[in-house]
């Protein structure tokens, strides 16, 4: 209920022209949860790329006749965007489209680079004009600019996958091919599935993939290239196994949903087993364990599970709401809770409550959330955490940018536990994250510091709109930029 990550991807090719633009739909759909802000679909028509792009939820822009209006394709790429890095503009929706000397192509991205600035800050000494302030232009003009070098856009991603460090899970369509790529260290998740007519689609996560009727295949390998076209699918592996996997650990926590397999693993099992642990480390004496919706009810039935405590719906979330109480703004957080969320007295009243959610970022929420519990007549609120205390910035696509906002970097638990008065409170440790991803190797950084890449020298989320405004009023490119 805290944080958010930026954006899920889709991509799709039909051995047939046939409505790529409906299964991108309803593969967006399926990724809503990753990205609320902003949302769009590329097609290809034969050659000819036909797009939408427009802000807000999946249902809202392509409502009316938009989607119909469409053109059927072989080929589409979509994208649904919750923005880390850059700001809420029209510019920054993505897909994004090139066009360039030896054809076009459609991009869609997940993640952050952590070398985005350095990165753009050559572009720009070349002559290169940036129209957004987001990564995903500069992998863009990477690759565009490896593509006029070599003789196929596979050779070109390759290349970029050189010069580009981070996270990067991309989809991207030339006019003949669709392609896929997952950073070495495969950061974010991204796989592929194959439907019974023979067209392929590519996602975020495989709750996409079967909800438009295709069959997971496998997760793309961190460092991996695949390439669909006509002539069938092909992997290059040449930057695989050159970096320690270290998938994000809270994409099992807290991103992903739970009926999604990542890596193999069972987003939903792996909630449960947290909610288990917690029971165990951080017992309490209680009569209903409830859940904060969405990602803290498998950990709460976990918890249920272990402690014999039963199970409740304590809290309910309103599922009509809008994008205005999912944006990125920290008042619209704050003021939207009463509205996103409400109490049930009959599960609550008089009784010592357990609450599980999966984090804490920087209190405000949950001490909302606990009073809520406390005016519907709950006697007790314990609080369980399923992830470890936030403690350190996230550079590679989760919306933790500073740890000035961090409580966990100010408080100590118990100060914690006053500030959002709740009458205990327990984090899962970190020693006990293996347990979660059947002892994977994972990015576990914001909680203990220990980032896989070097840490970016400039890590503010507008840094690239900051830097548009420091031009515009004469202030030196290479001065404090």
């Amino acid at each position: 209920m805290s944080i958010h990550e930026e954006c899920g991807v889709f991509g799709v090719i039909a051995p047939e022209p046939c409505d790529v633009a409906s299964i991108s739909y309803y593969g967006l759909y399926a990724l809503q949860h990753r990205g609320q802000e902003s949302c769009g679909i590329v097609v290809n028509d034969d050659g000819v790329f036909v797009s939408h792009k427009d802000m807000g939820l999946v249902s809202e822009v392509f409502s009316g006749d938009i989607l119909p209006r469409m053109p059927k394709g072989t080929m589409a790429v979509a994208h649904a965007r919750y923005g880390t890095t850059g700001g809420t503009n029209r510019n920054n929706y993505q897909p994004i489209e090139v066009n360039h000397q030896k054809g076009r192509m459609a991009l869609a991205h997940n993640g952050n680079l952590s070398n985005a600035v350095e990165l753009r800050s050559e572009l720009e000494l070349t002559g290169a004009i940036f129209h957004t302030t987001s990564d995903t232009e500069t992998i863009a003009y990477i690759i565009t600019k490896e593509r006029l070098q070599v003789p196929s856009i596979e050779e070109a991603v390759s290349r970029a996958m050189n010069t580009l460090d981070g996270a990067y899970s991309l989809v991207l369509m030339s006019p003949q091919k669709l392609i896929c790529a997952r950073d070495p260290y495969g950061f974010r998740p991204l796989c592929y599935g194959k439907t019974a007519d023979g067209t392929y689609v590519v996602a975020s996560e495989s709750c996409a993939i079967r909800a438009v009727g295709a069959e997971l295949i496998w997760d793309v390998e961190p460092g991996e290239i695949l390439i669909f076209s006509k002539n069938g699918v092909v992997s290059r592996r040449e930057h695989c196994g050159k970096k320690d996997k270290k998938l994000c650990i809270f994409e099992y926590i807290y991103f992903s949903r739970p009926d999604s397999v990542i890596d193999g693993i069972s987003v939903h099992a792996s909630r449960i087993t947290a909610g288990k642990i917690l029971a165990k480390t951080h017992p309490v004496k209680a009569d209903v364990v409830i859940g904060a919706p969405d990602s803290g009810l498998d950990a709460a039935l976990g918890f249920s599970q272990e402690s014999g405590i039963p199970y409740g719906i304590g809290l309910i979330k309103n599922k009509y709401i809008g994008r205005t109480f999912i944006s990125p703004g920290q008042g619209t957080r704050l003021d939207g809770v009463k509205i996103k969320l409400a109490a049930v007295e009959e599960s609550v009243k008089d009784k010592r409550v357990v609450l599980v959610d999966d984090s804490i970022v920087r209190g405000n929420t949950m001490g909302r959330v606990v009073k809520l519990l406390r005016d519907a007549g709950a006697k007790e609120v314990h609080v369980r955490i399923s992830s470890p205390p936030f403690l350190h910035p996230c550079y590679y696509g989760t919306d933790i940018d500073s740890e000035e906002h961090l409580i966990a970097c100010k408080y100590s638990i118990p100060e914690i536990c006053d500030i959002i008065g709740a009458d205990s409170l327990g984090y899962f440790s970190a020693t006990e994250l293996h347990q979660l991803t059947g002892n994977c190797e994972f990015c576990s950084a914001c909680f203990n510091g220990d980032y896989p890449t070097k840490i970016p020298t400039d890590t503010r989320k507008d840094r690239f709109e900051q830097r548009l405004t420091d031009i515009k009023r004469g202030a030196d490119y290479g001065k404090g930029i």
